[in-house]
């Protein structure tokens, strides 16, 4: 890592200064930064995966997205398999389900499995003022405001329940071609988003299943006292830039999703306090950077892996563009004639760069993982990287309790995939 022998005199208060120091890292630095951060290029266990391990990852990564697509494996899922390798998904089932929990589902960068730690953090979501619950939801919880008292109290009475389980009789708007939610479970997300009711687990059907917060969160994080707003959004940030490593002021927002003002006051505050360090990374200098204090800076990373779409790594896709030169975007609600490499693809990383990506599905009937189309990047070797990755989808075949990989000649790393 170079260091620039600069000092920035920053106001840290009435009458004082401090000295921030500030870095300059060349690109592949950065790289490094990142993915160590997010605990890529550690050698994986020669040992099963228990539940420590899956609490090393949660303290790092802060949160696990949510996506019911079930096209390969559920999002949550994968970025345990990403850094450790094959796991008993129990472990991050029995970490968000049951006690002492790990985990608790609410509102981080969507959707997610977060840290439990963070739930006084995120309380202030649940106030008027800072929710940024969707307007339709809000407002359906006004327009059914004489649902509230009854669906609290059959929580209360008959909970762990579901949305299922409580329903009214309704004639349901069956034209949108969402989720055309009843009432109930209208009322239900928005009681979850005020903090009034939580999740207890997901059923069979993926639904959730709601209960009151004191029978589901640990009564020792309920006990904590509740931050202000402010003190909240820079504790988020705090943890953001500890999972990032390198960030931009838009990266450290974007991880849980931060509103532009609280987010700035709160990168202030860690800078003046030398938990951030200003940075300019070459070939980025436009936009500037924050360097976590305690970043580490390996010489090299030697990692492998097949990422979800929904993977904390690939969050904020302009920071990805600008690190790794990986340009990616999701194609799942794209017409399948417009789509450019696939329905559900997933990066590949190798040492510390994203050198291809695959369409995958888990075809479970007929026991196979099956490659819908395989894409190199540019400058890569193609029979370098299909060897590695080939080895990756036989591990990520076999640890989702299918018998074999399919590859299907889409693609300019199909055949050299196949060959392999």
């Amino acid at each position: 890592m170079l260091r620039l022998p600069v000092h920035l005199p920053v106001s840290a208060g009435a009458g004082s200064v401090c000295l921030v120091r500030r870095e300059s890292l060349s690109k592949a630095e950065a790289r490094r930064i990142a993915l160590a951060a997010q605990g890529f290029g550690v050698p994986r266990l020669a040992r099963p995966v228990t539940m420590r391990d899956v609490q090393a990852v949660t303290s790092r990564l802060a949160q696990f997205q949510i996506d019911s697509i079930n096209v390969v494996t559920r999002a949550q899922f994968m970025p345990l398999f990403s850094r450790l390798g094959p796991y008993d998904p129990a472990l991050l089932e029995r970490a968000a389900y049951r006690a002492p929990r790990r985990l608790f589902e609410y509102w981080g960068h969507a959707a997610s499995l977060i840290d439990v730690s963070l739930q006084p953090l995120l309380r202030f979501r649940m106030e008027p003022g800072f929710r940024d619950v969707w307007a339709g939801v809000e407002r359906a919880a006004r327009e059914n405001a004489d649902l509230i008292p009854f669906i609290r109290d059959e929580v209360a009475a008959r909970g762990p329940i579901s949305a299922r389980d409580l329903e009214v009789v309704e004639e349901r708007d069956r034209s949108n071609w969402g989720w055309n939610w009843s009432r109930v479970k209208t009322v239900l997300e928005w009681l979850f988003y005020v903090g009034e009711v939580t999740s207890a687990y997901r059923n069979s059907q993926f639904e959730r299943v709601y209960d009151l917060p004191e029978r589901v969160i640990p009564s020792s994080v309920l006990a904590v006292p509740t931050p202000t707003p402010q003190e909240s959004v820079t504790g988020l940030v705090r943890r953001a830039a500890r999972a990032l490593g390198i960030a931009s002021e838009s990266c450290l927002r974007d991880y849980f999703r931060t509103r532009v003002a609280m987010t700035r006051q709160a990168i202030t505050s860690l800078v003046e306090d030398g938990e951030l360090i200003p940075a300019v990374v070459q070939g980025s200098e436009s936009r500037p950077w924050y360097l976590w204090h305690r970043a580490r800076v390996p010489r090299r990373i030697a990692a492998r892996a097949l990422l979800s779409p929904f993977d904390s790594m690939i969050f904020e896709r302009a920071r990805l563009e600008r690190l790794f030169d990986f340009v990616y975007r999701i194609e799942i609600y794209v017409p399948e004639l417009k789509r450019v490499h696939g329905y559900y693809v997933y990066p590949f990383l190798l040492g510390d760069q994203f050198v291809a990506r695959v369409d995958l599905k888990a075809d479970r009937a007929h026991g196979l993982l099956r490659v819908n189309a395989a894409w190199i990047e540019p400058g890569h070797d193609p029979y370098q990287v299909a060897t590695e990755l080939s080895s990756e989808l036989k591990i990520m075949a076999e640890w989702l309790g299918l018998q074999a990989v399919e590859i299907v000649l889409r693609g300019d790393l199909a055949a050299a995939l196949s060959a392999a």
